[in-house]
């Protein structure tokens, strides 16, 4: 009997790799889809704590502020869930990139932490029960603050990112159809140049131009989503990421 020929080939994944590999790319695709409902929830519980100049001096109740808070640290442990599921299936290829994209997550996330302090601080001067006009100045300064976190954060890094570092390492790897990956290519510097354009007072933030030049990204990250729960990642590509990863830690 041939020994040797029972042993693993040194160029194909570990035995167990492809599942292990599918798992990981559907946890990615559920944390992308959570992504998109806390964020949408949480921007809608905030209301009227980020559009009504006078809430701080008015009677309306806290509960949707708070619950948007919740909603947003959710997105911030789904957003960094979604970097540490898909790093272990893009380091064999690109150690720099796909660390490069933990690190683009990690900072987005900062961002909106940031904007969640700016909020609690909001509802914090809402109890206050000191009925003063300066109190309404204060607290928008501090949605001012918000603005700016939503706009650096998801309204730029996101592009860099979500858009054109993960969209670049998947078109590469194909794990998804490129044509998916396009959209990531197309839409994340769209979204940081639109970033860039609001800084500079081109247009605002929640304009219908801003939200044109925002499209292409939200379908590659909904596609993404939808893809990586539904089909895994393409078994060809999985294969051949395997072998990178197996080689790399040879090297290593």
């Amino acid at each position: 009997m041939d020994i040797a020929a029972t042993l693993p080939s040194p160029t194909s994944p570990a035995p167990g790799a492809d599942a292990q590999h599918q798992r990981r790319a559907r946890i990615a695709g559920v944390l992308f889809l959570v992504t998109f409902v806390s964020a949408i929830a949480g921007a809608q519980l905030y209301g009227a704590a980020l559009t009504d100049p006078d809430f701080v001096l008015g009677d309306a109740s806290d509960t949707g502020p708070l619950l948007g808070a919740v909603c947003e640290l959710i997105l911030i442990a789904a957003n960094i869930g979604t970097a540490l599921a898909l790093f272990p299936l893009l380091r064999g290829r690109f150690p720099a990139l796909s660390l490069g994209y933990v690190a683009a997550r990690l900072v987005e996330c900062g961002f909106i932490a940031v904007g969640i302090l700016s909020v609690l601080t909001v509802v914090s001067l809402h109890r206050s029960p000191a009925d003063d006009p300066a109190t309404a100045v204060t607290a928008g300064a501090f949605v001012a603050l918000h603005d700016w976190t939503f706009l650096l954060g998801p309204g730029f890094v996101v592009g860099v990112g979500n858009g054109l570092l993960l969209g670049w390492m998947m078109y590469r790897s194909r794990l998804v159809p490129r044509w998916m990956a396009w959209c990531g290519l197309i839409g994340g510097p769209l979204v940081a140049l639109s970033g860039i354009a609001v800084l500079f007072g081109a247009y605002g933030q929640f304009s219908p131009v801003s939200a044109v030049l925002t499209l292409p990204e939200i379908v590659w990250e909904g596609a993404l989503g939808v893809w990586l729960v539904v089909k895994g990642v393409r078994p060809r590509a999985q294969e051949d990421t395997g072998r990178l990863t197996t080689s790399h830690g040879r090297q290593r």
